[in-house]
């Protein structure tokens, strides 16, 4: 099974902005939609969002796109590519690409990105290990870094 896994996005017609494409802050939903589909489905012992404590949850610690191309509303799926691309103690790195459309032969790709998610305790605020199940299935999804045109933080 590929690390990489490709979600379908139904864009909607509100998505698109008085330049006639889809507006830059949309894509960050997209990359969340994405993100906790993946995050949701089963693997064997459970989601990943399962084996998560009740007393925790993920939070975005950082996150960068970069834009390549617009993106226009249609009723074909446009498609989001999601893997992972590093794994810590307590959080893990994403990597996604947003194309115009699911099926990778044609298709143009509208922006990458990245998106660092932190485990958190509710109780105390604070960042908690990944557990030993979490690392294994974030492992399975491993992927390479994004190509970003420029490097991360400069």
């Amino acid at each position: 099974m590929s690390p990489v896994h490709t979600l379908p996005l139904q864009l909607r017609f509100g998505d698109e902005d008085s330049y006639g494409h889809v507006n830059n802050v949309r894509f960050l939903q997209f990359l969340e939609d994405a993100r906790v589909l993946l995050m949701s489905r089963p693997q064997p012992g459970g989601s990943f969002l399962d084996l998560i404590d009740p007393d925790q949850y993920t939070l975005v610690g950082r996150q960068e796109i970069e834009y390549r191309a617009p993106l226009n509303f249609s009723t074909t799926p446009a498609g989001v590519d999601l893997w992972v691309t590093a794994v810590g103690g307590s959080s893990f790195d994403l990597g996604y690409a947003v194309r115009d459309r699911v099926d990778t032969e044609g298709s143009t790709t509208s922006a990458i990105a990245a998106t660092t998610m932190v485990l958190v305790s509710r109780s105390t605020g604070r960042p908690v290990r990944l557990s030993g199940p979490q690392k294994d299935i974030l492992s399975s999804w491993a992927g390479p870094a994004v190509p970003f045109r420029r490097a991360r933080g400069k």
